[in-house]
């Protein structure tokens, strides 16, 4: 005997009476939301980027296949903010984070990581709802992030709104 629709059984003697109970999950579920996990790589290389500054930037993509998060491209410690801005598709969402240097008012060095969530409105509805509901586990993951942007077309993630932010 089925109640509740497709896919969920009743409750057999044991529960509560009538109420439908639900199939057992087969996978592992990193993310309630969108049920993305998170590559062991990713955080690796992070704290790469924050404690030994071996990345300038790093670019990372959901693999749809897998249901993970994984480390796209790696950007050296010498490259530009264009070479990061290069490396963000123009039509795919990503996440990525970026690690800004520079001088404050008082003269002073200071550095600020950024997370970026790429998202340009010529990708598809179903990667942005993806990337949208993996935005805050994954970011959880990362812990160091000092200031967040979203950005849905290069104008929005330019070195002058980054260089503001910073600020």
């Amino acid at each position: 005997m089925y109640e509740g629709g497709e896919g969920r059984r009743a409750t057999e003697g044991r529960g509560v009476e009538g109420v439908a109970a639900r199939p057992m999950s087969s996978g592992k579920r990193a993310n309630a939301a969108s049920g993305m996990a998170v590559h062991d790589d990713c955080k690796l290389k992070f704290l790469e980027l924050k404690a030994k500054r071996n990345f300038r930037f790093i670019v990372f993509k959901i693999e749809e296949k897998i249901q993970q998060v994984i480390v796209e491209k790696l950007g050296g410690p010498d490259e530009s903010y264009d070479d990061f801005s290069a490396s963000m598709p123009a039509d795919e969402c990503r996440y990525a984070v970026y690690d800004f240097d520079f001088t404050t008012n008082e003269n002073c060095q200071k550095s600020k990581i950024f997370f970026i969530a790429w998202a340009p409105d010529t990708s598809r509805v179903r990667s942005k709802m993806l990337y949208a509901s993996s935005k805050d586990r994954f970011k959880r993951e990362l812990e160091g992030i000092q200031v967040e942007l979203q950005a849905t077309d290069p104008s929005e993630m330019s070195l002058d709104i980054i260089k503001g932010r910073a600020l």
